[in-house]
């Protein structure tokens, strides 16, 4: 898992009628601004897990050293 976060590289991430409509469009600008888009929006799940994840390691850790 971690391995996959450390690694990046391009994706296109569309559905298959907004790529055909992007496609057609002269210079690709709007199409590069949905593909940064949809990264964004991707990033606040893990985002979310990972605060979840310390939380838990968190309250783990807390727990065993009051025992």
């Amino acid at each position: 898992m971690l391995l996959l976060l450390l690694v990046s590289f391009d994706s296109v991430a569309q559905c298959a009628m907004c790529r055909a409509v992007l496609e057609t469009e002269e210079g690709q600008s709007a199409a590069k601004g949905i593909n940064e888009g949809i990264m964004y929006l991707m990033v606040f799940p893990y985002l979310l897990m990972a605060g979840v994840a310390y939380m838990v390691w968190r309250s783990r850790k807390k727990s065993r050293l009051e025992e």
